[in-house]
């Protein structure tokens, strides 16, 4: 109930950033992680980790401190995150310095990119920052994997940003949609590797 609460206080303070009322539900993140199997050389770079509801997930799947970098831009996210999963690596950052971030960070490739953002809300620039960063990592080889809200999915930005990964990494696998989810979402994978 907390978490719900500190996700809506977030969405009110500012909703082009949050881009939802409620965090991921348990079903959304499962769909999320579907075939990620990190370690120290292959690590898990989460963009917007909010307030840890796939990161729930994936500790368990985390192997140790050393396979796992999280980025998230609230300030007070991250202190709650901190604390809550004191084992991982969450830090302060803006997703449009991911690169920087995971080069200064010392950890391993980035095998599997999750990123949480919600593209659709994002301002034009911003959007695209993130995804030039996200085309760095996409150039090493990587797997990225995003999700996008139904009542999204045909909206100009959400159009904009497959054609720009589809053009550049292939067709997406796209999963069913996620009805155990506010709002109802689908996850759409695209791999480089």
């Amino acid at each position: 109930m907390k978490e719900n609460l500190q996700f809506l206080q977030a969405f009110l303070k500012n909703p082009l950033k949050v881009g939802a009322v409620a965090p991921s539900s348990p079903e959304l993140a499962a769909e999320m992680l579907v075939g990620i199997k990190p370690d120290e050389n292959n690590i898990v770079l989460e963009l917007g980790v909010g307030t840890g509801a796939i990161t729930k997930y994936l500790q368990q799947i985390i192997p140790n401190r050393e396979s796992y970098l999280g980025i998230e831009l609230d300030t007070e996210m991250v202190k709650t995150l901190g604390q809550k999963y004191a084992e991982l690596n969450i830090v302060c950052g803006n997703a449009a310095e991911s690169y920087r971030i995971h080069q200064e960070s010392g950890l391993g490739k980035v095998r599997y990119l999750v990123c949480c953002l919600p593209f659709v809300s994002l301002p034009k620039e911003v959007s695209e920052s993130v995804l030039l960063e996200i085309e760095k990592f996409m150039d090493e080889g990587c797997e990225l994997r995003i999700f996008q809200y139904a009542h999204g999915y045909y909206l100009p930005p959400a159009i904009k940003l497959r054609e720009f990964l589809r053009n550049r990494y292939g067709k997406s696998k796209r999963s069913p949609l996620v009805l155990k989810n506010v709002p109802p979402a689908f996850t759409l994978t695209w791999s480089s590797i």
